[in-house]
């Protein structure tokens, strides 16, 4: 007995593979490691920096003799930078006298120098600091005063200085001729010669020009002043006239008793004239150099003078725009501004680290974003994995096919809001995710009522088959 077969149905399309529901790759970690290594390379950068800023430079200081007092100043300088740990180191370059250490600062050959202001200045010379005063004193044998320049100009002068410059000096500042009666007038006198041998060898006047520092601490003019005869210490009548006459010059006063206390000499203030001693540098020095070295000079006074006096009492050099030697830029600054802030000691090294913060942040932005960051997930391409959803819920013949379809579709919701939160997903076609994600809702919403309403029908051909008992 044969049986009849069923009417084939109508074959469902065959369902997607199941897609992997979207692993939420959290970047945190990778954020932190980037921040972390942003902020440490940061900090070597201005470590880096500041070391680059602060390195070492070597300056070169010309000096005269290495016996004299600017030789002598100059390694005391070198020492008080080594002392302060200080990025300025000195090389100190010895000549035969001053007059050839000028000239090797002139040639640009040295960056540092001393100079008297009556020397022939180079024009790149800026001042750092008045090392010291020299005073010229007019002295004539005790009870012999000399009332006026001119009356001075008659007499036969003996000059103790520092050799022939100290004579072309007095002679300039005189206005005394260069005639051969004026070369006999005006002559240098021998070193360490006393006073009293120079009056009786028929000079009516000596002028001395002698560190102030050194007046007041040496006792040769007291010895002589308590001598039979003494001497008498005579003013400069047109002092500040020969000041504004020749810059160089600058008025300078005896005070009383400097000379001599027992007996007072000068028994009053005293005008006269003097030069000045001036640390000087290279006008190309840069500005933060300058401004450190005059710091190290000025907070330094005391380890810098000489145990003969010289430079024992430093001053600011002028920083008016008129003066004679301008002081150097990065000098004036620290001299009109003795304290400085926080900003202005660290401001250069606060630019660096924020340059550097936002240099190497964005390098790092940049390669969290387009190398190592997990690209973030389109909205809209999660709508197209709803939309497949949505096209396998009209085949669906059972409840139990829809309950896997609300499922996943859910697990596709929760991905989507935990994706935005973390940043794996893209609010990029938002809009669309939402409006799939309805529309199939709705579907399976429809579907599962339509299952109840219509059950699908039980098939009753079955295939019968009947054996006959032998």
């Amino acid at each position: 007995m044969s049986a009849e077969a069923p009417a084939p149905s109508p074959t469902p399309p065959r369902p997607h593979p199941p897609v992997a529901k979207p692993v939420v790759k959290s970047n945190r970690a990778q954020i932190v490691i980037f921040t972390l290594l942003t902020l440490f390379l940061s900090a070597i950068t201005v470590i880096g920096g500041r070391v680059w800023l602060h390195n070492s430079e070597t300056l070169v200081f010309a000096v005269g003799d290495a016996n004299g007092a600017e030789a002598k100043f100059a390694a005391r300088l070198a020492t008080v930078l080594k002392n302060n740990s200080s990025r300025v180191r000195l090389k100190i370059a010895p000549n035969p006298d001053n007059a050839k250490a000028l000239a090797q600062f002139d040639r640009r050959a040295a960056t540092l120098a001393i100079l008297r202001t009556d020397a022939r200045v180079p024009p790149r010379a800026r001042a750092i600091a008045i090392l010291e005063h020299d005073v010229v004193l007019v002295l004539s044998p005790g009870g012999k005063k000399i009332k006026s320049r001119t009356e001075l100009k008659r007499k036969k002068i003996a000059v103790v200085g520092d050799g022939e410059n100290s004579v072309n000096f007095v002679r300039s500042a005189l206005e005394i001729s260069d005639s051969p009666d004026a070369a006999q007038r005006v002559q240098q006198a021998s070193p360490n010669t006393p006073l009293d041998r120079l009056f009786a060898s028929g000079f009516g006047a000596v002028v001395a020009i002698e560190h102030a520092s050194k007046i007041i601490k040496d006792q040769t003019y007291e010895e002589y002043a308590k001598r039979s005869g003494g001497f008498t210490l005579n003013a400069i009548d047109e002092a500040k006239a020969l000041a504004r006459k020749y810059p160089a010059i600058s008025v300078e006063t005896v005070s009383t008793g400097m000379l001599s206390s027992s007996p007072a000499i000068p028994d009053d203030d005293v005008d006269t004239i003097g030069l000045e001693w001036l640390l000087v540098a290279q006008s190309s020095m840069s500005t933060t150099t300058a401004a450190e070295l005059a710091r190290l000079v000025y907070e330094n006074k005391s380890e810098l003078a000489l145990d003969d006096g010289f430079a024992s009492r430093i001053e600011p050099a002028a920083t008016d725009k008129d003066a004679f030697i301008v002081a150097h830029q990065g000098a004036a600054e620290y001299i009109n501004d003795d304290t400085k802030s926080f900003m202005d000691r660290y401001s250069d090294v606060m630019y660096l680290g924020a340059a550097a913060l936002s240099i190497i942040g964005s390098i790092f932005a940049a390669i969290y974003t387009k190398i190592s960051r997990v690209a973030p997930e389109k909205a809209s391409e999660l709508a197209s994995r709803i939309l497949d959803i949505g096209e396998r819920v009209e085949h669906t013949t059972c409840a139990e096919h829809l309950d896997e379809l609300q499922d996943e579709l859910e697990a596709i919701l929760r991905g989507a809001v935990i994706g935005l939160r973390d940043g794996t997903v893209s609010s990029d076609g938002l809009d669309t995710f939402k409006l799939g994600y309805e529309l199939v809702r709705d579907e399976i919403a429809l579907r599962r009522d339509h299952l109840k309403r219509h059950p699908p029908a039980v098939d009753d051909n079955l295939v019968v088959v009947k054996t006959a008992n032998g």
